[in-house]
């Protein structure tokens, strides 16, 4: 089979000509759309102050996203509760702690990051066992990441401060797209939302992570293409050595 059309479950990157995927398009004479399939909506301080939690409370926020932040100082804003400079933050990734200089200044001594993974995260957070930690997150995320503060007998509490949901995506008409990439079981979940008759034939389906692999199995579709690999440690070169090997067997 030919591919011809992608259809790539995330927001369009700022110069598309640039990025990898204008690369992978110019090499093998795709047409390589983008299409948000989730759309992120915060809880309301009404739905929020539901929950009991006094964010004044805590000593330290644990922040696995970029959406983690926003939220959290949104929602801290419409509950008028100041901020402490003493605050201390532990963040994923050292994207997402620069991310917090929108917010905060940013200092080392209250800012924390990891590499990527919670894994790495944790092992900063064990050193401060001391503090009293929060958990933003979405109403969907990893079971995992509070069994792991509870591993380590961490005084947290986890609480929901946005939503995922998924996109409109009527406009599209998805049998015309030869492969679909998606990046989280929640673009899986919006395809069959969206077109709940949905049947995969011929089109190839791609993703990233393991956790997203295995919602698209467990949807009942095939898996063409997984990443990250060893040799394929992005999306795209995923795609481009799947292409090639599909060339070979021509």
């Amino acid at each position: 089979m030919k591919i011809k059309n992608i259809l790539v479950s995330q927001p369009e990157p700022a110069d598309i000509e640039k990025s990898p995927y204008g690369e992978l398009a110019k090499n093998h004479n795709l047409n390589i759309e983008f299409n948000k399939f989730i759309k992120v909506e915060g809880i309301s301080s009404k739905e929020f102050r539901q929950n009991r939690i006094q964010l004044l409370d805590f000593t330290a926020i644990i922040f696995t996203s970029r959406n983690a932040v926003d939220h959290f100082f949104r929602l801290a804003k419409d509950l008028r509760a100041e901020i402490p400079d003493s605050m201390k933050y532990f963040c994923i990734s050292e994207s997402t702690a620069f991310y917090l200089q929108k917010y905060v200044q940013y200092r080392k001594r209250k800012i924390f990051h990891g590499k990527q993974s919670f894994e790495q995260l944790m092992e900063l957070i064990k050193k401060h066992k001391d503090e009293k930690y929060l958990l933003p997150c979405s109403d969907i995320h990893k079971a995992s990441m509070a069994k792991q503060m509870e591993d380590n007998n961490i005084n947290f509490r986890k609480a929901v401060f946005y939503k995922t949901l998924a996109s409109d995506l009527s406009h599209l008409e998805i049998e015309g797209y030869d492969m679909l990439i998606f990046f989280s079981p929640s673009g899986v979940k919006s395809l069959f939302k969206n077109f709940p008759k949905f049947e995969q034939n011929s089109t190839l389906i791609a993703a990233f992570g393991p956790t997203t692999s295995k919602a698209v199995k467990e949807a009942g579709l095939n898996l063409d293409v997984a990443a990250p690999t060893k040799t394929a440690p992005s999306m795209t070169m995923a795609i481009e050595q799947y292409i090639q090997k599909m060339n070979k067997k021509k």
